[in-house]
């Protein structure tokens, strides 16, 4: 499947390889969606709770108005699942099998007739590469 943009995604039930290109291309596309919502929300699949925070964390790294709270407290087994709010700072994780891999992030609105929509699923590396 060709990947061109965020949409291209939405069907895919784990992040696909993308080419330095492809992250250059759909990290542009997200930025701009990212700077126009008031904050977002993510869901993070990964095999192991040090994938899910390090993904985590790469963002907070390229977003520095993208924090989250108690990060170090944070742990599961196994394959996880991650939630993290920006707009309350809170995450959470726990152990859930039979997902995917990656990153969905949601831009959220404080206007209720903007609707919500979520973006991914995206590779755990994606905010670290660009």
């Amino acid at each position: 499947m060709e990947i061109n943009n965020l949409l291209d995604l939405t069907s895919l039930r784990s992040a696909p390889q993308l080419s330095k290109d492809q992250i250059k291309i759909l990290s542009e596309e997200l930025e701009s969606k990212i700077f126009a919502a008031d904050w977002i929300t993510l869901g993070i699949m990964a095999s192991n709770d040090h994938e899910a925070i390090k993904a985590l964390k790469s963002i907070s790294k390229k977003y520095s108005s993208i924090k989250f709270r108690d990060l170090d407290s944070l742990q599961a087994d196994g394959s996880v699942f991650l939630k993290a709010n920006q707009k309350s700072g809170n995450v959470f994780i726990r152990s859930e099998n039979g997902l995917g891999e990656g990153v969905l992030l949601t831009c959220q609105y404080d206007v209720d007739s903007l609707e919500s929509l979520t973006y991914g699923p995206l590779p755990l590396d994606f905010f670290s590469i660009i």
